[in-house]
């Protein structure tokens, strides 16, 4: 049954829209855009959908096809961060957005919402953030706000930090929102401006595949705050408002600059990492601008050089993501690297076409001689960002 047949069996009546929006996978650039650097993400074929229809009684209505719970009924007028709505559950996404577009000023009378997802979730592919775009996206045609996708966001953004409660960056939401077909997007997260780099690997006779470990470990609860601490500091005593201000040529004199300060050798770690995946993300754009085959594959090597930064500098991978990138870089991947935030979730093999297969099947062979449950493997295909579907 189609989600709008949902919304109507659900409802009573038929939706006004269905609407959908991507998860995403990250290719290079991680823990680098709180620091205003740069990241290159793409948008996957797994979306977050949303059959919706407006209100106009201050009612807001939500329901998820994937949890087994019944509509939560909301008013939008009763919606605040510190409210019973706010940092908790799966309805807090999509309710935020509702807050955060309300808080902006723009008049949101109420809606009925019924929503499901194919965006793995755990697997730090943003199904969250897939859900908070669809939920713009679809409030903004139905009130006809007018807001663009970059607006849009960073709106979903402010949803997720403040309603929700969790202190990310901006670029699952961009991503999910402004992705385009066929293109990984360059983002600047300084600025927020966005390019769209040609990313057809099938042209190549290339597949980059997502491999979701299933696994997240407790050791990845606070990481990301700790690290954001430290990277502030290494900007502080390096005289930069953002770690992004460092140039790569400059980072040496810079890491012994951090040594002569005597800061944590954490921090010196923390900062060489930040700067190096700036210059890989510089270096994966220059080899995608030329469009030759060679320089396409010449990025595997970066991603792999970005996973060792990751594991020893950042120090958020873990043994299964290790042994993802070990096992597909001596099976004939050209290159691998851990995705996203860490401690688990999923990593990205960059293989020639005809390979795919061999390397998942070591993959898979591998965890099951080390007694981890076997992983998912599905190719990334560079998708559309939010869209109305019917």
């Amino acid at each position: 049954m189609s989600v709008a047949a949902q919304f109507s069996d659900l409802y009573g009546y038929e939706p006004a829209g269905v609407w959908a929006a991507p998860g995403r996978v990250n290719l290079i650039g991680e823990y680098t855009d709180f620091n205003e650097g740069f990241v290159m993400p793409l948008a996957l074929p797994h979306t977050a959908v949303a059959a919706v229809a407006r209100r106009t009684d201050g009612v807001l209505r939500l329901h998820s096809a994937d949890i087994d719970a019944p509509v939560a009924e909301l008013r939008v007028d009763e919606l605040t961060p510190l409210s019973k709505y706010g940092q908790g559950g799966w309805a807090a996404y999509p309710a935020g957005v509702v807050w955060a577009l309300r808080d902006a000023g723009h008049t949101i009378t109420g809606a009925d919402l019924h929503l499901a997802s194919t965006v793995p979730t755990g697997a730090g592919l943003s199904s969250s953030a897939a859900l908070e775009v669809v939920t713009a996206y679809a409030l903004n045609e139905l009130f006809e706000l007018g807001l663009s996708g970059p607006e849009l966001a960073v709106l979903a953004q402010r949803a997720e930090n403040v309603f929700v409660g969790v202190p990310c960056g901006v670029m699952d939401q961009m991503a999910s929102a402004c992705a385009t077909e066929g293109h990984a997007l360059h983002l600047d997260c300084r600025d927020l401006s966005i390019r769209q780099v040609p990313f057809d690997l099938s042209a190549q006779g290339l597949q980059l595949l997502v491999v979701d470990t299933r696994v997240k470990h407790e050791l990845g609860d606070g990481a990301y705050a700790e690290r954001r601490a430290g990277c502030e500091e290494g900007a502080r005593v390096l005289g930069v408002s953002h770690l992004r201000d460092v140039a790569y040529a400059e980072l040496a004199d810079a890491l012994g600059k951090l040594e002569e300060s005597g800061v944590d050798e954490k921090v010196v770690r923390y900062v060489r990492h930040v700067v190096s995946d700036d210059h890989r993300v510089e270096q994966v754009i220059d080899l995608l601008d030329t469009g030759r085959s060679s320089d396409v594959r010449a990025i595997g090597p970066i991603l792999t050089e970005g996973h060792t930064s990751l594991r020893d500098d950042l120090r958020i991978s873990c043994p299964e993501l290790d042994l993802v990138v070990a096992t597909a870089n001596a099976s004939g991947a050209l290159g691998a690297r851990m995705t996203g935030g860490g401690f688990g979730g999923s990593a990205v093999v960059l293989v020639e076409s005809a390979d795919a297969d061999a390397v998942t099947k070591s993959v898979l062979s591998a965890f099951q001689e080390a007694g981890y449950t076997a992983p998912r493997v599905f190719p990334a295909v560079p998708s559309p960002g939010a869209h109305r579907v019917a």
